[in-house]
């Protein structure tokens, strides 16, 4: 018999019979554990959202769905939670289906103490491994930019909502991290963050992805399938390419956000979700609206608070703070020291037009940190698809492939660049923002912060 603990370990305990839960509950209190009961599936995801619980114990035979499907379902919405299957029926057949659907244990009625205590210490030692809520790292954004800085004031306004968000931007532009960043500043936190690519899946099979099927629906489906909005429920769906959706699943979608229940496809059981959506695309759905390829009702629905991330070309402050963040977390991986940027290198990614985004360039700092031969990243490192110079402009100083003050050196590359734009716009600052792929604003901006707004050099 297990010693007591000074905080005991809480057991949520699920079972149809009022008999076996009392006397369940009453052989877990006498081992030291805080016990407390629900008699169906529905109530037992309920008291899961409510509360935290270091073990479940499930009985297979549930009144509202199969005591294997909640298992299913705990195990994908809450990871850290060890799972214990009970049943009168102790086949072969359900043990294995059990433990391979993430069981740490099974117990056959009838149970004893000492069978009961057994498996709840092996499911503490499982439970003590995984991560808990509160272990998982928030989403970071690294940025120094302004425009960045005004996305992610606009991110932490809308986590203190439940509306339904749309994030718009070219492709790498990291609109899945600032999903994640709204789900981890918001209520629903501690909830699953389930995510999508409706892009990458046919029709057909995206509508079971993301309503789920019942047991033979079509051919295949052997097993039934929760679905993404059931496994999101308390939490966040991120439905990823969203402009790329068929006209019916159009309508599908846009039934679930207006009555917030699924049917699940070949059932007929309408299911109620609590789920908050966040939709992402890199089309201009307006343009798709006026097209007839995209419902507007749905656009209104999906664009209640709109998100838009500036591509990395409007935002060259953020290229080398981020580039600094790939190559740490490439040192941590790896378990050795952080590579540092050479001048030539900081000169090729700022002079880049980084048509792929930060996902381009997170894939140039690993191409580099492979080919590097010494401790500083060169320009010869980077992929040959970078193109431009790889000379350091002039009068920056310092010799090619020495580390550096990369503050200093970045605002003297900034300051190079803008004039040399300058100068080939015939000083019109429009077609010199037009040249650095940034916005008016955005350049007249950097000009005030580099003192080149009156009379500077080269204007």
């Amino acid at each position: 018999m297990p010693k007591k603990q000074s905080r005991a370990h809480r057991i949520l305990v699920v079972d149809d019979e009022p008999g076996v839960r009392s006397s369940l509950a009453e052989m877990l209190v006498a081992l030291g554990y805080s016990a407390e009961t629900v008699g169906t599936g529905r109530d037992a995801l309920r008291v899961l959202r409510q509360s935290v619980f270091d073990v479940m114990i499930t009985d297979v035979m549930l009144p509202d769905m199969s005591g294997l499907d909640l298992l299913t379902l705990v195990r994908d919405k809450y990871r850290w939670l060890p799972v214990i299957v009970i049943t009168g029926f102790a086949s072969v057949d359900s043990t294995v289906t059990a433990m391979r659907r993430g069981a740490v244990d099974y117990i056959p009625k009838p149970f004893t103490s000492d069978s009961v205590a057994s498996a709840i210490q092996q499911a503490l030692a499982v439970g003590a491994v995984r991560e808990k809520p509160g272990d998982r790292q928030q989403a970071v954004i690294t940025f120094r930019s302004a425009a960045m800085g005004d996305v992610m004031d606009l991110v932490r306004r809308v986590s203190r909502t439940d509306s339904t968000v749309l994030i718009t931007g070219e492709s790498g532009t990291g609109k899945e991290l600032v999903a994640r960043s709204i789900h981890d500043l918001s209520r629903r936190v501690a909830q699953p963050f389930i995510s999508v690519n409706s892009g990458a899946l046919p029709e057909g099979l995206l509508e079971s992805e993301l309503f789920g099927h019942v047991r033979g629906a079509f051919t295949g489906a052997v097993a039934a399938n929760l679905g993404r909005f059931r496994l999101a429920d308390g939490g966040s769906l991120f439905l990823d390419e969203v402009g790329n959706m068929s006209p019916s699943m159009q309508v599908k979608l846009l039934r679930v956000l207006q009555e917030k229940e699924i049917t699940p496809v070949g059932g007929s059981d309408v299911i109620r979700v609590d789920v908050r959506l966040i939709a992402a695309t890199n089309l201009n759905l307006e343009d798709a609206v006026r097209a007839g390829s995209f419902r507007e009702d749905l656009f209104y629905r999906l664009n209640v608070i709109e998100i838009h991330l500036p591509p990395l070309r409007q935002r060259r402050e953020d290229i080398i703070p981020l580039a600094e963040h790939f190559l740490s977390r490439i040192a941590a991986r790896t378990g050795s020291e952080s590579l540092k940027l050479g001048a030539d290198a900081v000169a090729l990614l700022m002079g880049h037009s980084w048509p792929g985004n930060v996902r381009e360039l997170e894939n140039a700092i690993e191409h580099a940190s492979v080919m590097a031969s010494g401790s500083v990243l060169r320009a010869e490192d980077f992929p040959v698809r970078l193109g431009g110079s790889t000379d350091i402009p002039p009068d920056l100083g310092g010799r090619e492939g020495e580390a550096v003050d990369l503050q200093d050196l970045l605002e003297r590359i900034e300051r190079y660049y803008i004039i040399s734009a300058l100068k080939r716009a015939g000083g019109v600052r429009s077609r010199a923002a037009a040249l650095l792929g940034m916005k008016r604003t955005t350049l007249l901006a950097r000009m005030k912060s580099l003192g080149l707004v009156r009379g500077g050099a080269g204007l």
